[in-house]
């Protein structure tokens, strides 16, 4: 069995009289990605915080690496590193100075590891140039690269693809599963939907303090009743013959399309296709809609995603 990087019971964290966790539970597997999704105010950058030995939890239990949070801070702090949303670089530095930097806050030889991590990131051509000239991305990238310098076996990601462009998020998803092919685990917070479904191995959705969901994405997605396959016609015939063969179904005349709820499975599509065929019904379109990501946090949450409100 895969060991837990990180196991949470009862987490409590409150500010006065408002709870911002209320008693959440959940563990991440060795080499693996987490990924923490919530509206804003969920409670997610606290979590991150509480883990990060940056904030001390009120009540529950937090093992990270097998070392207790506040028992152990030293020890969790040797073993993570953290991206918070805001790139930490100095931007009187250059890059190569900002790596050097931070080699001499970890005590770690720098010549090596510094020029490794320059060549990974795609650095090296402006190594020495001031960082307050790099371009956001540029900047994400080297603000993860100074994460990993002393090797952390934990890496948390608090939004750090928050105001990069399409090409620059690909890019840091890229660097994201080779930290994770290489066995890092990685604890991910973001409002973006599509990051968390490309990326994350399990997911979590905190709304008002509590866990409200957990598992893959695939397992989220069917707590969301809503598969349907969609058929279009080359003729109202066509339409119509369907419409009357195919009960529960919901038509567009317009498009001669045709809306027929389904489970999406290969059985209950393999007999909608063979009851077509045998009422001799072709159909020149043929796809199936399962809900998303958003689906699942506007059912879960009461209200969309960042990224689906900034569509």
């Amino acid at each position: 069995m895969t060991s837990s990087a990180i196991a949470v019971s009862g987490l409590r964290k409150a500010y006065g009289d408002r709870v911002v966790l209320d008693g959440i539970d959940f563990d991440v597997a060795e080499g693996s990605v987490f990924s923490l999704l919530g509206p804003n105010g969920a409670g997610k950058t606290t979590t991150v915080n509480v883990l990060t030995t940056l904030t001390a939890a009120d009540a529950g239990t937090v093992r990270v690496a097998g070392h207790d949070v506040a028992a152990a801070t030293k020890a969790v702090r040797a073993v993570i590193g953290v991206t918070g949303q805001f790139a930490a670089v100095d931007d009187l530095l250059s890059g190569r100075e900002n790596l050097r930097m931070m080699a001499d806050l970890r005590r770690v030889r720098s010549g090596r590891v510094v020029t490794d991590l320059l060549e990974r990131f795609d650095l090296a051509e402006s190594a020495d140039k001031l960082a307050a000239t790099y371009s956001g991305g540029m900047r994400r990238k080297l603000d993860l690269a100074m994460t990993l310098v002393g090797g952390p076996r934990i890496i948390f990601l608090d939004e750090p693809t928050t105001g990069l462009d399409p090409r620059s998020r690909r890019t840091m998803w890229g660097i994201v599963r080779e930290l994770v092919a290489e066995g890092t685990t990685v604890f991910l917070t973001t409002q973006y939907l599509e990051e968390a479904d490309q990326l994350a191995d399990r997911i979590a959705v905190l709304d008002q303090g509590h866990l409200v969901a957990h598992g893959t994405p695939d397992e989220l997605k069917r707590l969301v009743p809503g598969t349907h396959v969609r058929l279009r016609f080359t003729a109202p015939a066509a339409l119509d013959a369907a419409a009357r063969l195919l009960a529960g179904s919901t038509r567009d005349d317009q498009e001669l399309t045709l809306r027929v709820p389904n489970e999406g499975d290969s059985r209950s599509l393999r007999a909608l296709l063979d009851l077509l065929d045998e009422n001799l019904l072709e159909a020149r379109e043929f796809a199936v809609h399962t809900p998303d990501l958003d689906d699942v946090f506007l059912t879960l949450t009461g209200r969309p995603s960042a990224e689906a409100v900034a569509k």
